[in-house]
């Protein structure tokens, strides 16, 4: 059974903001204690990860509220704008990262300590494996482009903490002073990528994209399915936030009395709502004589 949107997607931001808070104390120490670059570079990452998702966890619990009279659509997107927040936060911690990582090659310092470093490192893997995983799970009960755009750069945060561990030992084992400026600059293309990911699906929803071909595809299987239906065209979809909007043109034979008409359109828009439970959909009703002119005059 799907739970209530608003439930889980508040209880992944949630989860999120408390282990963004929990690492940033464990990789604050750790980085004072090491003073390694790679160690900085997954500090600001978890610092800005915090700011990016209590701005996610305000926009969720924004999106949920029901449509009123001045938001007649909803406040379903306020998650993309969250999302766009997310990746500029993610953009500004790749420029600071990149830039220390930059002046690290220039002027090289010790690592102390890097036995601290890696511990950390190890459990903020932990830690954040976990958190991916819930909020994969989340996302399987109820989507949400802002969980998504969260569990994105988490993942890319997984294997940030994952390179500065690895980078800890082999600068300690090795003795190489530039692998771990190296290893920054490595994780700052990292953090860009998922920067971009997730702000060019921010963009994509609030230009109204239609969805993927996939789930087109199982909306017309949806209308087609149901007895009655001649057929269907202009199809519009667009999502925002939790909600999905559909639009389209239902073929319905000439002579069929409105009365039927109105209870087949009925029939496919409970079809199309046991599919998609948020979703809002307008249904114009088309004699199929109209758009098929070959097939004008059919019977019900």
């Amino acid at each position: 059974m799907t739970e209530p949107y608003s439930r889980w997607p508040q209880r992944a931001t949630e989860a999120a903001v408390l282990v963004a808070l929990l690492l940033i104390g464990l990789k604050s120490w750790a980085y004072l204690a090491t003073g390694a670059v790679t160690m900085l570079s997954s500090l600001i990452d978890s610092t800005l990860d915090a700011v990016a998702s209590l701005l996610t966890l305000v926009a969720v619990r924004g999106a949920q509220r029901p449509a009123d009279e001045e938001h007649r659509f909803g406040h379903g997107k306020l998650e993309p704008l969250a999302g766009l927040a997310q990746a500029a936060f993610i953009m500004g911690s790749a420029s600071l990262l990149l830039i220390e990582a930059v002046q690290r090659f220039i002027t090289p310092q010790p690592i102390t300590l890097p036995s601290i470093g890696i511990g950390v490192s190890l459990v903020a893997i932990v830690l954040t494996l976990a958190l991916v995983l819930f909020q994969r799970w989340v996302l399987s009960r109820t989507p949400s482009l802002a969980v998504e755009g969260d569990r994105l750069h988490y993942v890319s945060d997984l294997i940030t903490n994952i390179i500065v561990m690895v980078g800890l030992w082999a600068t300690e084992r090795l003795g190489l002073p530039w692998l771990d400026p190296l290893l920054g600059l490595l994780v700052g293309a990292i953090v860009v990528r998922s920067a971009w990911e997730i702000g060019l699906r921010a963009y994509q929803v609030l230009m109204d994209r239609e969805v993927s071909d996939t789930v087109r595809q199982q909306i017309i299987a949806i209308i087609r399915s149901v007895p009655g239906v001649a057929g269907a065209h202009d199809l519009r979809t667009r999502e925002a936030g939790p909600d999905l909007f559909i639009q389209l043109h239902l073929e319905l034979p000439d002579a069929l009395p409105l009365i039927e008409a109105h209870q087949i359109s009925h029939n496919v828009e409970a079809a199309l709502l046991a599919a998609f439970p948020r979703a809002q959909i307008i249904i114009h009703q088309d004699p199929i004589g109209a758009v098929r002119p070959e097939l004008r005059g059919t019977a019900a």
